[in-house]
């Protein structure tokens, strides 16, 4: 058996000598390779913390003392070491293990988001719990990438941190580690003092070479070292300008930089950081994404960060014969940028992602990536479309409940013109229940004057993103979905209020529900139309196109049915659905509405298709719901024809 196949717990670890984690570590690399390569995943973040959190679990005792990650898509080594190789063959798999912590799956796992730049403040917190509970001989370590610190609430918490006086001290190790990168290259002011600090390596090498041989001669020479080592602040700061001075201005011990793939240099700078005694210790290593594996390393966009399916050897994925909905936007945003010199773009840390290459090669000085800073990236959007701009503000859905309070107060209030463009809207799939963006529409149903639009194909993303872009005096958003964007679905007609037909209901039936289509899910629409159509119930399938606020017409034809079922990948509550309803008890109208969207929790990972059937979203049970939902005597006629088709 290898010694990765031995591992059922951090202890496993601790018993291993330094030439046996050796191999430990390249039975990690070669099993975080052979597993994503299958299933997909953030190969390069946990490629280049192999050693890192080796030598973590080595010098500490989880889960005695609490290892904390930011973001979590680095945890998939920690997972292998905390006894989960037997499962991570089903990474995140229907079923099978999380490609984030789960406190589902070990005790060893705390933090479940993968929303950046929150680790501190919960070590802020456990720190303090502990102290107060009186376990203060237990440490408590959070691993935060230098991406991640460009998010202000880490600096939030490092403002508390450093400020704590309690005695005895708490025990808070931070472990930055620092790759340079968050997605894409780490940026921001930040992100250019950590490349100073990478500098002074040379400090280590001269104090290193001094010890060596300054003690060998003799009671002069150890003299002449104690010395150099008492000129340790200075040494540091001459040859790494600020190398500790900002940790230091904060009142905290720094270790480092070390290098973050050597095993033997991380457990002596853990050991120094967990025997000091005096307060929180900021643990620097240098690691690289990608470490170890070829093909990552010369992936020059983001290091194979995130990858689909691959081949293990080559690293090559096959090639996709579809289209995305992110490569739609980003060539729309591009031709629109070469028309109107007013269109910029905001990114938070995730440019590539959120499709703008294209337009950042060709205007690189109109596109602004803020680091993992929502809450900046809007609040200056409002700045920028107040100076006579007009911001497009790239984010994954889930990550703009972030900036809630910036997009209501800062755009919303004084009517900024300015586009929100969510991708990954709605059930996203196999990344889990943080990064399923189900809450954008209910937190945007509360914003006065803001307009939203769901696109069920990509020449309506065109259309609608245009016109978004052309409301200088209020926020509008255009979400779509992840992944591959369907065949164009064509209408029969358009209102005057800009709502699609998308079908009627056939000959010799009456208008007997009005489905109201949001997004990607009008196939489905369509499908369970026609489920109704064979139960001889009619339907109206129509797509507002802009769902908020809710279109005249489609309260007007809601009220003309007899049921309105709204089809949605958002949380029922405060959905479009709930919204018509609202809408339609305001004007009198004794209408139903279904909702036929994703129930309130925190849904699983697995594919969007296993998703979609696990919150209901499948036809049979949008169907079953529409049927118990008729009155009476539609409910009768839909089952005597169901009887006469058996």
């Amino acid at each position: 058996m290898t010694f990765l196949e031995n591992i059922t717990s951090p202890a496993d670890v601790r018993q291993l000598s330094t030439a046996e984690c050796q191999v430990l570590t390249k039975e990690i690399r070669d099993c975080l390779i052979t597993t994503v390569a299958q299933t997909g995943g953030h190969l390069g973040p946990n490629l280049g913390v192999v050693e890192l959190t080796t030598a973590i679990h080595r010098v500490f005792e989880s889960p005695r003392d609490t290892i904390l990650f930011d973001v979590g898509h680095q945890s998939y080594v920690h997972k292998l070491l905390t006894g989960r190789y037997p499962e991570f063959s089903t990474l995140r798999q229907r079923g099978g293990i999380s490609g984030y912590p789960s406190r589902a799956e070990s005790e060893h796992d705390v933090i479940e988001n993968s929303h950046a730049s929150s680790s501190l403040s919960w070590a802020d917190g456990i720190a303090k719990a502990r102290q107060l509970t009186g376990e203060r001989d237990r440490h408590v370590v959070a691993v935060i990438g230098d991406g991640a610190l460009t998010g202000g609430m880490a600096w939030e918490a490092l403002n508390t941190i450093a400020a704590d006086k309690s005695q005895p001290p708490r025990k808070l190790i931070i472990v930055v580690n620092d790759n340079g990168r968050s997605y894409a290259p780490t940026v921001g002011g930040f992100a250019e003092h950590l490349d100073s600090l990478r500098t002074s390596s040379q400090y280590e090498k001269l104090l290193s070479w001094g010890k060596e041989r300054l003690q060998q001669s003799g009671p002069p020479g150890r003299a002449a070292y104690s010395a150099m080592h008492g000129m340790k602040k200075g040494l540091k700061d001459m040859m790494a300008p600020a190398a500790t001075g900002m940790f230091d201005e904060l009142g905290i011990k720094y270790v480092g930089p070390v290098d973050g793939h050597d095993l033997d240099s991380l457990e002596r700078a853990l050991a120094k950081a967990k025997d000091y005694d005096q307060g929180p210790v900021i643990v620097h290593a240098l690691t690289q994404k990608g470490y170890g594996y070829a093909p990552a390393m010369a992936d020059m966009d983001d290091q194979f960060h995130a990858v689909g399916v691959i081949d293990a050897e080559t690293g090559r994925s096959q090639p996709s014969k579809s289209t995305s909905w992110t490569s739609v936007f980003g060539d729309e945003i591009t031709r629109i940028a070469r028309e109107r010199r007013d269109i910029v773009a905001i990114t938070a840390a995730m440019l590539i992602p959120v499709g703008l290459k294209s337009f950042a090669e060709e205007f690189p000085e109109r596109v602004f990536d803020v680091g993992i800073a929502e809450q900046h990236a809007v609040a200056s959007a409002a700045g920028l479309s107040y100076g006579g701009l007009h911001p497009v503000v790239c984010l994954y859905a889930t990550f703009l409940n972030r900036a809630f309070d910036q997009l209501l107060m800062d755009v919303a209030l004084h009517r900024q013109g300015v586009t929100f463009v969510l991708d990954r809207a709605g059930i996203t799939g196999p990344d889990g229940a943080s990064h399923h963006g189900i809450w954008d529409i209910a937190m945007l149903q509360v914003v006065p004057g803001l307009q939203l639009a769901a696109p069920r194909d990509a020449t309506r993303l065109v259309e609608e993103f245009n016109e978004a872009v052309a409301v200088d005096d209020a926020p509008t958003v255009v979400r779509f979905s992840r992944g591959s964007v369907g065949n164009d679905i064509e209408a029969l007609s358009r209102t005057a209020d800009g709502v699609d037909i998308l079908a009627e209901p056939a000959d010799g039936l009456d208008p007997d529900v009005l489905i109201v289509s949001v997004g990607a899910l009008a196939d489905r629409a369509l499908a369970l139309a026609e489920e109704l159509r064979q139960r001889s119930i009619g339907a109206t399938v129509v797509d507002p196109r802009w769902v908020l606020p809710v279109p005249d017409s489609v309260l007007t034809m809601g009220k003309d049915h007899a049921l309105v079922a709204v089809v949605e990948d958002g949380v029922k509550i405060g959905g479009i659905g709930s919204q018509i309803r609202q809408d339609l008890r305001d004007e009198d109208s004794r209408t139903g509405v279904v909702e036929l969207g994703v129930p309130d929790e925190f849904l699983p990972h697995g594919t969007r298709e296993e998703i979609l059937e696990y919150a209901g979203l499948s036809v049979p049970d949008m169907l079953d719901k529409t049927l118990h939902m008729l009155p009476s005597h539609l409910a009768e006629r839909a089952h005597r024809a169901s009887r006469r088709a058996m």
